[in-house]
């Protein structure tokens, strides 16, 4: 049991360290302000920081406090959230931390929105999605920081493997798949038997959960959206988005330097989609995406290292670069209304079809350009 209580005390001192100090100190005077039940850091902080990861996130549980009063006394810009009882802290450097008020919930539909009721720090360690986010940095008023592992999470942590907190958690909140997805991706992590249990679960309320689509969305934001998307068509819940295979694409070019962002991504699955306007609608991807497949489907020139040239590479491998009015001027066309025309005219032949290479595009401007000269 010594031996054990040391491991743990270890355990919390890796995770306390592994937040920056403005963290620390900004957590020590949460606890203060909370008095005798002091303030518990959960969830992507801690998981992250026993994997090694740099913990970015602050989401803090404050049992038996008024939430909106510890906030006001921390002299932050702050945002309060009723319905939940909970508020966002504007940290000095501009990021955000959640103040939450210690609940647990019920689901009275299936899909929908929670209950949110009062609860005890264990109760809102066991409302959680997966063990591995359910795991807590208890920060007292005074004392040393505790690790707190109610549900089983550390041993999860240990073996990579997301495992769901009930029997009929992704029923109750289908967006809990894709989330579980986003993480194995990115953190390598796999899914326990009682995940895959519920696969059939989640898909036959996926139309009835309205937050599986923000959580669609947000797989577009991680490090490799095709990555993701494959785990969710590994764990059989492929039939969520159209065909991936451009995602995939795009992370092996992504990891190959380019520069490539979320409305890339965005465009690709529109790409695929049988009804591109209700997957944009759907998620919410506005109108930037659907803007940048046209661009990357047009014959108009577009730098190296653009998301347009990097999409047009995979959509229209066998089409070529325009010619470009340094083109022209190469030709010793001298700059002002000449290249224009030139330009105008290829362009012209492009629209009809009958420029279907490179070369072909040279060879017609040669034959303009001679044109002109007579």
């Amino acid at each position: 049991m010594k031996h054990r209580s040391a491991e743990e005390a270890a355990r919390a001192r890796a995770v306390w360290g592994a937040l920056r100090p403005q963290d620390r100190a900004w957590l020590l005077s949460v606890a203060a302000q909370a008095g005798a039940g002091g303030a518990a850091l959960v969830g992507g902080a801690v998981r992250d920081a026993l994997l090694g990861v740099a913990p970015l996130d602050l989401d803090v549980v404050i049992p038996g406090v008024d939430v909106q009063a510890l906030a006001a006394g921390l002299g932050l810009p702050f945002v309060v959230h009723p319905v939940f009882g909970n508020a966002t802290v504007t940290l000095p450097d501009g990021r955000a931390a959640d103040l939450v008020r210690a609940r647990r919930e019920v689901y009275p539909v299936p899909g929908g929105n929670p209950l949110p009721l009062p609860g005890s720090l264990t109760d809102d360690l066991w409302r959680r999605d997966f063990s591995v986010n359910a795991l807590a940095l208890h920060v007292p008023s005074a004392g040393e920081p505790t690790l707190l592992d109610v549900t089983g999470g550390l041993n999860d942590l240990g073996a990579r493997r997301l495992r769901p907190l009930h029997p009929a958690s992704l029923r109750e909140d289908a967006s809990r798949l894709v989330r579980g997805a986003r993480l194995a991706a990115r953190l390598n992590l796999g899914a326990a038997p009682e995940l895959l249990s519920q696969v059939p679960d989640a898909l036959d309320m996926a139309g009835r959960t309205p937050r599986l689509w923000a959580e669609l969305r947000l797989l577009l934001h991680e490090p490799r959206p095709g990555r993701a998307a494959g785990v969710l068509g590994k764990w059989g819940a492929g039939a969520l988005l159209p065909d991936t295979t451009l995602l995939r694409a795009l992370d092996a070019r992504r990891d190959a330097g380019a520069t490539l962002p979320m409305h890339a991504y965005a465009a690709a699955l529109l790409h695929a989609a049988p009804d591109p306007a209700a997957l944009a609608e759907r998620l919410s991807l506005g109108d930037r995406p659907s803007a940048l497949l046209a661009r990357a489907l047009s014959d108009t020139h577009f730098p190296d290292g653009t998301p347009e040239r990097e999409l047009r590479a995979l959509l229209r491998p066998e089409a070529h670069e325009p010619l470009t009015g340094k083109d022209v001027l190469a030709h010793g066309v001298p700059p002002g209304r000449g290249v224009g025309e030139a330009l105008a005219h290829l362009a012209g032949l492009r629209r009809a079809g009958t420029l279907g290479s490179a070369e072909a595009e040279r060879a017609a401007l040669k034959a303009f350009l001679e044109t002109k000269a007579r």
